[in-house]
């Protein structure tokens, strides 16, 4: 198809993101009772309320690249906080403010309505064996409104391919914090952004240790030709586990749906909240032209 599968998780990775940026989110995460000093309490309240109270072992397990000892920080404590049930709430109350704030009353225009009923027609189509957030967040009712359906429509389709890339890193035999470091040893961005996922330096060289023994990163920490065959094995695997929605959604309304999306992916990259390299390898220096 036209529209491949890469290229539309490009297109709607950015929209979903704005709910663990946007000023509007971090003040709904503070009504909760987040600590919004930093940004990961309410990043694990918001990601895995779909689960329930995820204790740390399921948030890890669907988590992956982020540290065991990092996640167990923030979880179960979040959910002292507030319950799974007052964060999926406030989530809806935040991204409904956060588009408001992006897009005003562009947001009643027919074509945000389009673009939901297509996101949600792919979204429905997703295959859940394997996809624990993939199902959890299919499994919350839609809201009402056209902007708020499209977002968890494509809140949906990202999970669905995060499952998928963990089930790939799996397969190529990567354990959370390799994935880090290979992914860093081709350039998808600066080892310091990844410092976020909270792995300490002996983590990090212990795993660049492993990764020389396989011949997958040199001396100086760059992936070798057989490190980036690996990585873009993972990353072909990836694609081909995240084309089932878009298949069958079909190349003509996924380009359609791309085009809808335009106005509010433009709005989010120009909305200067979120970073300018990411740890997906997306970056958001400048909105499409």
């Amino acid at each position: 198809m036209s529209v491949n599968a890469r290229g539309m998780w490009h297109q709607i990775e950015p929209v979903h993101a704005m709910l663990y940026f946007s000023p509007q989110a971090f003040e709904e995460a503070d009504r909760l009772g987040y600590d919004v000093g930093s940004r990961w309490p309410s990043y694990f309240a918001w990601r895995w309320a779909p689960l329930g109270a995820a204790g740390p072992h399921l948030v890890t397990a669907t988590a992956y690249s982020f540290s065991p000892s990092m996640i167990a920080e923030y979880v179960p404590a979040i959910w002292a906080t507030s319950t799974p049930e007052k964060v999926l709430d406030a989530r809806l109350r935040a991204v409904d403010r956060t588009y408001r704030a992006l897009l005003g009353d562009r947001l009643d225009h027919p074509d945000i309505a389009e673009a939901a009923g297509l996101a949600r027609r792919a979204a429905e189509s997703v295959d859940v064996p394997h996809r624990p957030l993939t199902a959890a967040n299919l499994d919350l009712p839609w809201p009402d409104e056209p902007h708020l359906v499209l977002w968890q429509a494509y809140t949906v389709l990202r999970e669905h391919r995060g499952d998928g890339h963990l089930a790939a890193l799996a397969a190529a035999g990567l354990d959370g914090c390799e994935a880090l470091v290979s992914f860093a040893a081709v350039g998808a961005a600066p080892v310091v952004n990844f410092a976020g996922r909270g792995w300490s330096e002996q983590e990090w060289a212990a795993a660049q240790d492993r990764l020389a023994a396989r011949g997958l990163i040199d001396a100086d920490g760059q992936a070798t030709d057989q490190g980036r065959r690996l990585r873009d094995q993972v990353e072909r695997m990836t694609d081909d586990l995240a084309a089932a929605p878009w298949r069958a959604l079909g190349a003509e309304r996924a380009e359609r749906l791309a085009q809808l999306n335009l106005p509010m992916l433009g709005a989010a990259f120009e909305s200067g909240v979120l970073p300018m390299t990411s740890t997906l390898g997306i970056g958001t220096v400048q909105a499409p032209a």
